[in-house]
């Protein structure tokens, strides 16, 4: 087997003699490219974002942004990286290099502060930068052109644009060059620079045609390669095919299951967990199939959320719902489904979600597959009726989907937060009836749970403000809610009732006409 290597900024680079435990941002810091930042070491910060290239959506290949500080750098075996240096283009002998196009941006329009946080936002907006299906308004003034090259006038003292992007006609979450701010969202400034990095991205172009990330993505990304990693004997496993990884797990049934290491990453750096052996299952093609049938929709366990969302492209709703919610956009491009109901956290955003849907998931192992509604999935805290060596293959979504759908998160932030009560709605109301109600939480017992009274209390009732308001009641005592840090169990309860309140004033005019 090929020793195991990763491309980063165009040169291949020997792992060894990292421990397999040892993260992209370790890597990467140890061999001189200290651009990538410990910030939080827990994914929540975005200083030690890097670029990718993975499987693309709408090209061959995608430049995706995530955190170094949760990904072990075996994860990466065979695969093309690039941090803040290796965006700069390598100048002439003598000369300073060229800036790219994002960090010229940052640059004139004072992005950076103290600079710390500078290269993880660069990667994050360079990421964006090169989605391919970034789209430039054609109606917005000019100020946004191809390239490296600005029209605007800036005020270089002060980093902003004498015109304020806010004048355009868009909401203030997109720029009028296409640029969605969601991919900053997991990027923390500590001197709040925010407004000028803003501006920054709204100010980027699109990719000249001598662009040579822009032209990487027209060719295929790095095939997985099967790796096995072995320091002081301890190992990182990764394996071609599923069959030939649940052999592995049978043969090593102590072994840590990962895909974006997301959760485990945590693990590692703050609770200094490590494991003698770590299997990696995230790029496995029999997890990463999304298909429709007539029946059902199938969406793999390996896939992440990121690509999930851009290839449902809104055709779940209430997946579109929770998407925006679920974490950051670093983190959505390595987490997966797999993986945030295999934790079985009861916090975790999708169960809720999938819950309402009536998803069920189809087990696997080398005796066989089994499929379980994921209502008897969740048996206890953090536990699940999934056997040692036993994976999920895939979430089965059943059709026709709901026509009327909310998800609610409540939480200390907006974006990038663990929740403190979740909650998803999934109702099929005719002629003002409700015929069916699913209704899916989280945070407010030890496992995700149906609310099966207010169910009850809805269906076959008119879908009107005394019904909601009395199903709102019930509502509010479902569950076990308790006390700790991130709120009271009285708060809990009062936000369930609010969530189904907020439900239906948000989607009676819809139901009415």
């Amino acid at each position: 087997m090929v020793a195991a290597r990763i491309t980063v900024n165009g040169k291949e680079t020997p792992l060894a003699p990292a421990a397999p435990h040892t993260t992209a941002l370790d890597f990467l810091r140890e061999r001189g490219l200290t651009g990538t930042k410990e910030g939080c070491a827990e994914g929540e910060c975005g200083a030690c974002s890097v670029l990718v290239a993975r499987p693309g959506v709408h090209k061959p290949t995608d430049w995706v942004a995530v955190n170094a500080c949760l990904v072990p750098a075996a994860a990466l075996d065979g695969q093309e990286l690039i941090t803040s240096e290796g965006l700069a283009t390598a100048g002439r002998p003598g000369t300073a290099p060229t800036l790219h196009p994002v960090q010229e941006e940052m640059a004139v329009r004072g992005g950076s502060q103290c600079g710390y946080c500078t290269p993880g936002f660069v990667c994050s907006m360079a990421a964006e930068y090169y989605r391919p299906d970034r789209r430039v308004n054609a109606e917005s003034p000019q100020g946004v052109t191809d390239g490296a090259h600005r029209t605007s006038t800036v005020d270089t003292a002060r980093g902003h644009s004498h015109r304020d992007s806010t004048d355009h006609e868009h909401d203030h979450e997109h720029g009028p060059n296409g640029f969605d701010l969601h991919a900053l969202s997991g990027n923390l400034c500590r001197c709040t620079g925010y407004r000028p990095i803003r501006d920054a991205a709204f100010a980027v172009g699109t990719p000249i045609a001598e662009d040579p990330l822009a032209q990487r993505r027209e060719q295929s990304p790095p095939a997985p390669v099967a790796t096995d990693y072995v320091q002081d004997a301890n190992s990182f496993l990764r394996r071609n095919t599923l069959a030939e990884t649940l052999r592995l797990l049978r043969e090593r049934p102590e072994a840590v299951v990962v895909a974006g290491s997301t959760d485990w990453g945590v693990e590692v750096n703050i609770r200094s967990r490590r494991a003698g052996c770590v299997v990696a299952v995230d790029r496995l093609p029999e997890l990463r199939e999304l298909r429709f049938e007539s029946d059902v929709i199938e969406i793999g366990a390996a896939l992440t959320l990121t690509e999930i969302e851009r290839r449902l492209d809104g055709g779940v709703p209430l997946l579109a719902d929770l998407f925006p919610q679920f974490a950051s956009r670093l983190i959505r491009n390595g987490a997966t489904l797999g993986g945030n109901l295999g934790t079985g956290s009861p916090i975790g955003d999708s169960p809720p979600a999938l819950l309402a849907l009536e998803a069920s998931l189809v087990l696997t192992d080398t005796d066989g597959e089994r499929e379980v509604p994921l209502a008897d999935y969740f048996t206890g805290y953090r536990q699940s009726v999934r056997r040692p060596g036993e994976l999920i293959r895939t979430v089965r979504v059943p059709l026709p989907l709901s026509p009327v759908t909310a998800f609610h998160k409540i939480a200390k932030r907006r974006f990038d937060d663990i929740s403190s009560v979740a909650a998803a709605f999934a109702l099929d109301i005719e002629d003002g009836i409700v015929r069916k109600a699913r209704i899916g939480l989280g945070g407010v017992a030890a496992t995700p749970i149906r609310a099966l009274a207010t169910e009850s209390a809805l269906e076959g009732r008119p879908w009107t403000a005394e019904t909601v308001e009395a199903a709102a009641e019930v509502l509010r005592v479902e569950g076990t809610p308790m006390d700790d840090h991130r709120a009271s169990a009285d708060y809990r309860s009062a936000m369930l009732g609010q969530s189904l309140l907020k439900t239906y004033a948000q989607t009676t005019e819809a139901v009415s006409s």
